[in-house]
């Protein structure tokens, strides 16, 4: 297949919405127009894994432009925009695979066909992408789930090998994803070197903390019209997605409440004005709960147990694992769509619990993710970071890198230029200060 997306004539809208979120992605556009100029990317195979969302479109748009040949598939079954994949593949010749709803198998068969472009560099969002090549190298082809075991009937095990051995690198988008490639890398098992994009200052500080916190509230409000002033809003996890997200719903009139293992970063939220609690605690408080930690079963049967009728319950951790939906249908009686993306679980005993998105990233799922103006300096810390792996990864070792600071600091300078604000530069006499010890006195 040159594509699959759910409907071509979709494309017109789609479009339209690209340009939309171009409008504020001014960063992205300067690197565009110098990699439509100086075309660093000329002849390079690009398979990318990410939320097919209008800003990703524009990521695809300036990789094309730079002389990439890119293949797009989802990063996740739900957070495709069907009108934004079928203008890539119409309106750009772009091959994208992906179909918002779609089903496990039909994931990771998507992940194959963009494989099976023959890729040079990757850019990933969760590092499904990356771990189903190193699924493929390794041939552990028995310890696979039913759907992923479908990817490897695609090819023999020297073609495998054949297509995992052309990656030079790969970047990586997301909190969750980074953790599991620095476990493959203190493993040894890493196979090529990885650029950790959400690692850079220009991305994590922003998009983690202004993008998550803005569009995570932006899709509970679109998926419940429920009034966010005045309710018990529970956040556990207290990274840089958990402090936008409680930055935002206290912004809202909402009274925060914040869950946290780590005794630092609960230490700094009460420094910053909220209660702290444990999570058994605060579920029998909470009216919204969210979760961005990054890690398995944070809310489970015990909280469940003790929540209010009618608390409602969303993640925005990149994988559908943080809540227990097992459990939580293990303990209802019934389920019941009450509205698109909001499902309610009655309890034995009565009492309603309500899931938002299927327990899947509620920003994408309800609503359209991060704004354009903040995921602009992430996808162009993505550009460049493909341009570095381009000209830096055949000599890099297989291991887990921070974008290089002048990428960094280059992103931040164009966005303040395009805000049109300036800064001040050291004088002689401050460098001459800041490098020596000698005059300290």
């Amino acid at each position: 297949m040159d594509h699959h997306v759910k409907d071509l004539s979709l494309a017109e809208g789609g479009e339209l919405r690209i340009q939309w979120a171009e409008r504020e992605m001014p960063v992205l556009r300067r690197v565009r127009e110098r990699f439509c100029k100086d075309r660093p990317l000329e002849g390079t195979k690009v398979g990318a894994c990410l939320h097919v969302t209008t800003e990703t479109a524009n990521l695809m748009l300036a990789l094309r432009d730079g002389g990439a040949q890119v293949a797009l598939c989802a990063s996740n079954p739900l957070s495709t925009q069907d009108d934004v994949a079928a203008a890539l593949v119409v309106k750009h010749g772009i091959p994208v695979f992906a179909v918002k709803g779609e089903d496990k198998h039909t994931y990771y068969n998507h992940i194959a066909s963009v494989i099976a472009n023959g890729p040079e560099v990757t850019l990933d969002d969760g590092a499904d992408l990356i771990s189903t090549l190193h699924f493929l190298a390794q041939d552990r082809e028995g310890e696979l789930s039913h759907s992923l075991s479908q990817v490897f009937e695609r090819w023999s095990g020297e073609e495998r090998k054949a297509l995992v051995g052309r990656i030079v690198g790969s970047t990586e988008e997301t909190t969750t994803g980074v953790i599991r490639l620095k476990s493959l890398a203190d493993q040894k098992k890493l196979l090529f070197p990885v650029v950790a994009v959400n690692d850079a200052d220009t991305k994590h500080l922003f998009d983690n903390r202004y993008g998550t916190g803005q569009s995570t509230i932006d899709g509970i409000l679109r998926a419940t019209n429920r009034l966010i002033a005045g309710s018990m809003f529970v956040v556990c996890g207290y990274g840089w997605c958990g402090r936008g997200v409680a930055m935002r719903a206290r912004g809202m009139g909402a009274r925060v409440f914040v869950t946290e293992v780590d005794s630092i970063k609960a230490l700094e939220a009460v420094m910053d004005g909220f209660m702290v609690m444990p999570l058994a605690e605060a579920a029998r408080r909470g009216d919204f709960f969210v979760t961005v930690t990054g890690d398995v079963a944070v809310i489970r049967k015990e909280h469940f147990e003790v929540m209010k009728d009618g608390a409602m319950v969303a993640n925005s951790g990149h994988f559908n694992v943080e809540i227990d939906l097992e459990a939580l249908e293990a303990m209802s009686l019934s389920k019941q769509r009450m509205r698109p993306f909001v499902d309610e679980y009655t309890l034995k005993d009565g009492r309603r619990i309500v899931v938002l998105g299927e327990g899947r990233l509620v920003n994408l799922v309800a609503a359209e993710g991060h704004p354009s103006a903040v995921m602009d300096m992430s996808f162009a810390d993505q550009a460049l970071a493909v341009e570095y792996l381009v000209r830096e990864g055949k000599d890099l070792e297989p291991k887990v890198y921070k974008l290089p600071r002048p990428l960094d600091e280059e992103v931040a300078k164009i966005k303040l230029e395009s805000m049109g604000i300036s800064i001040d530069n050291l004088t002689p006499q401050q460098e001459r200060y800041l490098s020596s010890w000698e005059m300290g006195t």
